[in-house]
């Protein structure tokens, strides 16, 4: 007699509620920052002031480097709530609570008798250090992330037998994905649905293929629905620019001899922390030889090892390049530890503690004087969160002494560690990061009518937090400043700076990063020669 399994996933509770209180954690601990995240709440301010959800535009100029979706959700939420902060504070986190939903609903299609895989998988997700922060930042990663893992299902329900609907799935995830970040998503898909014969032995082969050519087809009529009437509404340069330009620069940058083939390698300890430094998994990585593996373990590999290596060959290297693969090795983890973790002290989670434990007495020796070298600026540290650090590690070791705490110790470990070390900076990040006072004094200057321009590469930082209607002047070069003031004689420029003794004073002034940014008329300016 046949015992039918339900594939229907149980819902994550407990990664959820840890993903919403670092969540919390984060608006509280940290503001939007630039360049980045005040880069994309201003385009999708613009988006809001011009009305347009065709041509994207920053600082007045058509904006070609990102596709629309982020910036469309963000003006979603505000038609419902308002402009504010806090809605496209929340867009990533939503979106990884659907990646935790999408990564158990693909552990019970990979091993539908193993119902631990993916809570084991759910819990190493919501707590791998990089996942945490990308997952409460206002970026783009986990938005493509969760289009990735949506076309992955896809892969498997089309592989189960329901072609159809899983085709039509993988098409929607494309499309979508495209539009989340570009065309990268059809990387973390198609590498999965070439390699099929692999993870899943006797599939129609021309079936197959012929559904897999026609979801991408799809994909790309549903992101073309966005691109065509944007490149005819957004002129030559822009249509230039997202039909190929973009994609031109970004392989040309990504090949450019930036950073070493193993660039990764060293860093995965610390992005995948507290996981890959836990023995306990490495005894079960090491089991596999013996195990061998199964048709859900090839899936995952066949995701995480070609794009992992594909990341790897290009030289333009960055960390957030990786947030897709978490769900891939947190499912192929969660597997591993659902077999069985092995015993002995080799399996508890000592040597996490012991670094958590060590970074935490590290903070509390530094807290007094601040950090050195080019993060002097870091001053003022509070010892609470690094003795609060050392207490989790080792509550975390004694917990861990059985096996069935030592997952949630772990977990809450890395949890504890992201959280306490964003509150551990906290107060200089708000000194030196929060740009909202400055860029508020330039919305009052621009609501009296006063030209304001920004010396140097400007990000359109200030445009959604001054609220500001027009666009802000930019001036490469210093010598660019004489002839701009020649035009706007009561204009103001802002500055970033080292400020020196006895200088004129500005009208305005505040931490920037680490320089000082200041509003400064023409009279300091002709002060310190820049007007002569």
């Amino acid at each position: 007699m046949t015992v039918a399994v339900s594939r229907r996933p149980t819902f994550p509770l407990g990664p959820a509620l840890l993903l919403a209180i670092l969540t919390v954690v984060a608006i509280a601990a940290r503001p939007l920052t630039p360049i980045d995240e005040t880069r994309y709440v201003s385009v999708a301010w613009e988006m809001w002031l011009r009305n347009d959800w065709l041509v994207l535009f920053k600082n007045g100029a058509p904006y070609s480097h990102k596709p629309p979706l982020l910036f469309w959700l963000y003006n979603l939420g505000w038609a419902v709530t308002g402009v504010n902060e806090w809605w496209p504070r929340l867009v990533s986190p939503l979106f990884s609570l659907g990646c935790l939903w999408l990564t158990v609903s693909l552990a019970r299609r990979l091993w539908p008798r193993e119902v631990e895989a993916g809570r084991q998988a759910a819990w190493i997700l919501a707590s791998s250090l990089l996942w945490m922060l990308f997952s409460t930042s206002g970026m783009f990663d986990v938005m493509l992330t969760f289009f990735a893992l949506l076309g992955a299902r896809g892969l498997l329900v089309a592989a189960d037998g329901s072609m159809k609907r899983g085709f039509i799935w993988l098409a929607f995830a494309i499309g979508f994905g495209v539009l989340a970040k570009g065309p990268v998503v059809l990387l973390h898909l198609l590498t999965v649905a070439v390699l099929a014969p692999w993870w899943r032995p006797g599939l129609p082969w021309k079936r197959w293929t012929g559904g897999v050519l026609l979801a991408v087809l799809g994909g790309a009529a549903i992101a073309l629905a966005w691109a065509i009437p944007a490149a005819v509404q957004g002129g030559e340069e822009y249509r230039r620019m997202i039909f190929w330009g973009q994609t031109a620069n970004r392989m040309v940058d990504s090949f450019a001899h930036k950073r070493a083939f193993w660039w990764y390698l060293p860093l995965l300890p610390l992005l995948f922390f507290p996981w890959l430094l836990w023995p306990g998994l490495w005894r079960r990585f090491a089991a596999l030889k013996r195990e061998g593996l199964d048709g859900g373990l090839r899936f995952c590999l066949a995701w995480l090892a070609p794009v992992f290596l594909f990341f790897s060959l290009i030289s333009g290297k960055q960390i957030h390049y990786l947030v897709p693969l978490f769900p891939a090795f947190a499912l192929l983890a969660g597997r591993l530890l659902a077999r069985g973790e092995g015993g002995g002290k080799a399996g508890g989670p000592w040597l996490p503690a012991l670094l958590a434990g060590t970074a935490g007495a590290a903070m509390i020796s530094l807290a007094p004087d601040g950090l050195t070298g080019k993060l002097d600026l870091w001053e003022n540290l509070p010892r609470w969160p690094g003795a609060l650090l050392v207490l989790a590690a080792l509550a975390a070791a004694w917990l861990g002494r059985k096996a069935a705490w030592r997952m949630p110790a772990l977990a809450l470990l890395g949890a504890g560690c992201f959280a306490l070390l964003q509150f551990y900076v906290a107060d200089n990040l708000w000194r030196r990061y929060d740009i909202r006072p400055l860029a508020r004094e330039i919305g009052k200057l621009q609501a009296r009518g006063v030209p304001v321009a920004n010396h140097g590469d400007y990000h359109a930082q200030y445009q959604f937090f001054g609220r500001l209607q027009k666009p802000i002047d930019e001036l490469a070069t210093p010598f660019e400043i004489k002839p701009w003031f020649e035009k706007h004689p009561d204009g103001v420029l802002i500055m970033y700076v080292t400020p020196k003794p006895g200088e004129t004073p500005p009208l305005y002034s505040q931490p920037y990063i680490g320089e000082t940014a200041q509003l400064l008329d023409a009279g300091p300016l002709r002060d310190r020669g820049y007007l002569r």
